[in-house]
Parts: C-alpha cells; sequence; structure tokens
C-alpha cells in the first residue's frame, strides 16, 4: 500500500511571526509525501488560481487546514481560498464529488490555554464547537473529517514545548 499524499494548506497573516506555525510547517515538510502549500506566500494579492488549488486537490489524498485560530475563525486568506476553490461542481452539486472519500485535518493554534476552550471557559465553547463550519464543509463534499489536531497556549510556548509539538504534528501527519 503506498503512502497518503497531503497537502497542507498553511494560512497565517504573518508567517514569519509565528514560532509554533513555523516548526509545524518544517515538521510537515520533513515528510517525503507532504506537499505545503503557503497560501500567503503564493496568493498576497488574494486572487486566488481556482484552476490551480483544485488540480493540488485532486493530486493529494489528505487535505490539511493548518492554521492560528484568529477570532473563532479562520485567517481571511484561508476563507477567501475556500469561497473560490470548494465550488458547485468541483466541492459539492451536480458532479461535485472531486474531493469525495479524501481525508480533511484541521491543524491549529490559539494564543489562548486550552482551559478556555470549553463550557464555562472563557470563550464558552470548546474548539470542536468552534470549528463546526470545517466539519461541515468536509461533510458537504464528502470527505473524511479527522479528529482536529490543536495547540494551545502558544504565547510563550518554551522550546521545549514546541519540539514537542513539532514532533507530534509530524507523527500525526506520518501515521495518515
Amino acid at each position: 500500500m503506498s503512502q497518503s499524499r497531503i497537502l497542507v494548506i498553511y494560512a497565517h497573516r504573518r508567517p514569519a511571526a509565528s514560532r509554533v506555525n513555523k516548526a509545524m510547517v518544517q515538521a510537515a515538510a520533513s515528510l517525503p509525501n507532504v506537499t505545503v502549500h503557503d497560501l500567503m506566500a503564493r496568493y498576497p494579492d488574494y486572487r486566488i488560481d481556482v484552476e490551480a488549488e483544485q488540480q493540488l486537490l485532486r493530486e493529494h489524498d489528505v487535505i490539511v487546514l493548518q492554521f492560528p485560530f484568529y477570532w473563532y475563525s479562520t485567517p481571511a486568506i484561508l476563507k477567501e481560498w475556500q469561497d473560490a476553490v470548494l465550488a458547485y461542481g468541483f466541492a459539492y452539486g451536480s458532479n461535485g464529488d472531486k474531493l469525495r472519500g479524501k481525508k480533511l485535518l484541521v491543524a491549529t493554534t490559539t494564543g489562548g490555554p486550552g482551559e478556555a476552550y470549553q463550557a464555562g471557559g472563557y470563550n464558552q465553547y470548546t474548539l470542536s464547537e468552534l470549528l463546526r463550519p470545517l466539519q461541515a464543509t468536509a461533510n458537504l463534499a464528502g470527505m473524511a473529517y479527522q479528529p482536529v489536531f490543536s495547540t494551545s497556549g502558544v504565547i510563550g510556548m518554551d522550546d521545549a514545548a514546541l519540539d514537542k509539538v513539532a514532533t507530534a504534528y509530524h507523527q500525526r501527519l506520518a501515521a495518515l
């Protein structure tokens, strides 16, 4: 059995400013079956090449959306990507079966601590609840939604914790 081809769609407003996401991207890129696709590097003007993006999706078995969790949502570049690329007739609707059967993994980071993302916590909701629109997107496209890879409390994370996150992410992708 061959390894799954994994596409990491990386979305970050300021990728150079993120130690944790940068370490995660490096860990992912070290795997031979992983393609890392940095949306801000590719589309600083937010003009998405829909055909090229759809072709990338066709060529991979697993799609990973990696991003920092901003204001209970994805960064704007990822939302623009979704709106443009996951079109009717491609991702859903009549003949919209191009993603059916592929896996979707959300890999996200939060500045706040994990306990802030629970009922009664600072943010009132779990991270799983707040990411529900991405799960609904996977369902609509016929994708298999994978358990979320999340890292909380990234603000001020020390090097040892950073290494653990990068190793865990590497292992998670390698197991897909």
